[in-house]
């Protein structure tokens, strides 16, 4: 990389490393309106662990996005598909997806089956099973897309909600050789920090 001028910290890529290194994008999930709609309440792309995640992998010189998905108390998949795709996604792109933003992941990587991607982290997904959310499920889950990251991971609590348990056994019935981590009192995993998920992505 070259310096930009004397006496400062200022740097530009050199072409020739831009692409060489991991990307990340981490995917929020939906709120309540009423949370989405409380000033007092974080976005939903900087709420619980996503902010903390994101500045650990900084901190690794992995650039990392969290994409703020619009009207996410209501999911639209095209709409999230045309935010999400404002990214660059590629071989090396790491992803860690909560709950809606991991059924979202599921679908666009299903319905990508060119694209290769790196390690990817479902956390809590949800495939509405209920059909609550306009069709943002309605799609073919692909059974081999595992194949195409660089190792599919599935971390679920025993005591989350009703729907994200029917979702993870229809994902563990369907997708191949993906890897599975339960945990014991997680709930929803609405926490702040969480180095399970950073060592999952980065060891």
């Amino acid at each position: 990389m070259s310096n930009v001028g004397s006496g400062t910290d200022a740097f530009v890529p050199d072409p020739a490393e831009f692409g060489a290194n991991p990307n990340a994008l981490i995917l929020h999930g939906t709120p309540g309106r009423a949370e989405f709609y409380n000033p007092d309440v974080p976005s939903s792309s900087n709420h619980h662990w996503l902010p903390w995640l994101a500045k650990q992998l900084i901190v690794r010189d992995i650039p990392a996005h969290t994409p703020e998905m619009p009207m996410a108390f209501a999911p639209y998949y095209p709409a999230w598909r045309r935010e999400f795709e404002r990214y660059d996604v590629g071989p090396r792109t790491l992803f860690a997806a909560h709950s809606c933003g991991a059924g979202f992941l599921l679908r666009w990587l299903s319905e990508h089956p060119d694209v290769f991607v790196g390690r990817v982290v479902l956390v809590a997904p949800w495939l509405d099973p209920t059909d609550r959310a306009r069709g943002f499920c309605d799609f073919t889950l692909d059974p081999h897309l595992a194949a195409r990251t660089a190792g599919l991971t599935v971390f679920h609590s025993a005591d989350d909600f009703d729907d994200i348990q029917v979702t993870v056994r229809r994902i563990r019935d369907t997708v191949l050789d993906l890897r599975y981590r339960e945990f014991e009192g997680y709930g929803h995993f609405a926490r702040l920090t969480f180095p399970e998920l950073l060592g999952a992505l980065v060891d």
